[in-house]
């Protein structure tokens, strides 16, 4: 353990998933192809949402941003943790740790206000469809998402400053793939009373600010559309709110498993297991199910490889 004066943690060693040699192979091909259809297919509705004008609306600015901060969230941990797969000690100076757990919580606190907000254009899109624009101008949508950014910005700065203030001495060894909140008050030898009200108190505001603003917002969507008598219009309305309600399933729902729970109820492994789901695989599906269900996106693809194909003929073309 390297220590300073001879008794501070000066870097970590992070432990991975398992320490079981036969499987870390596997673990490393399938955390790879995660990564790199993340990657891409963030990449690919940013390029798509940027390319087409008729996506230039504000519920495509929110998705523009949400995979943006996809994106960003894949490039704190993964790479580090792919090397932790080749390598027998999987060191992290504490610098390095304290930056990996401020972007990390930027990122995720960020997310969820741009989810919150996407809820809230859904709402007046549906409810009051007359008023849209005004409503969500771009002004008020550039306000929306600064907003969401300096939140997470706050939470992050919070966090972590409480997190540096704490004295490591006893062990380095963090019993996760990454540096989390958790695993680092577990090893610090001094009180972490302040950093536990910090994070109830972040987290609870957090959870309890966008829940209220999405449940109320699906709550007033759902008043609307029992007044609508064409199945038109419902079908129309569902096919508007249901990938936004996925995403929001799926990322609010692994984390709450992840961090919200007694904490005897799930063990060790099954901790990491949904902490994997909710870092790695909901950034991954979200670029899919904002695709897949969504017939604007799909247009764009179509145009924009129609226009790739175009450009490739001319260029072979004498």
């Amino acid at each position: 353990m390297a220590v300073k004066n001879g008794s501070f943690v000066t870097e970590f060693i992070l432990m991975g998933f398992t320490d079981q040699p036969q499987i870390q192979l596997p673990l490393y091909l399938l955390f790879l192809v995660i990564y790199v259809v993340t990657v891409m297919g963030n990449l690919s509705l940013i390029n798509l949402i940027c390319l087409n004008s008729h996506l230039h609306t504000p519920m495509y600015f929110f998705l523009f941003n949400l995979s943006f901060i996809d994106l960003c969230y894949s490039f704190v941990f993964t790479p580090k943790m792919l090397m932790s797969f080749n390598s027998e000690r999987n060191i992290i100076s504490f610098t390095g740790c304290m930056t990996q757990l401020f972007f990390f919580l930027l990122f995720v606190n960020s997310e969820c206000y741009v989810l919150t907000a996407m809820a809230y254009d859904r709402y007046v899109a549906i409810c009051n469809p007359l008023l849209y624009t005004v409503t969500m101008s771009p002004h008020v949508c550039s306000l929306l998402m600064s907003a969401s950014y300096m939140m997470g910005l706050a939470g992050a700065l919070a966090h972590t400053g409480c997190m540096i203030r704490l004295t490591f001495c006893d062990s380095n060894l963090i019993n996760h793939y990454m540096c989390d909140i958790v695993p680092l008050l577990q090893l610090s030898c001094s009180s972490t009373y302040a950093n536990e009200l910090m994070a109830f108190i972040i987290v609870g505001t957090v959870i309890i600010v966008s829940s209220l603003i999405i449940f109320t917002s699906y709550a007033l969507i759902l008043f609307n559309i029992l007044h609508l008598s064409s199945g038109k219009g419902w079908s129309k309305v569902f096919s508007t709110c249901s990938s936004h309600l996925i995403t929001v399933g799926l990322f609010y729902g692994f984390g709450l498993l992840t961090y919200v729970k007694p904490s005897s109820s799930v063990s060790l492994g099954g901790e990491k297991f949904f902490s994997v789901i909710y870092t790695n695989v909901v950034p991954m599906l979200n670029p899919f199910i904002y695709s897949l269900r969504n017939q604007d996106v799909r247009l764009a693809l179509k145009k924009t490889l129609k226009k790739i194909r175009n450009r490739a003929e001319l260029v072979v073309l004498p």
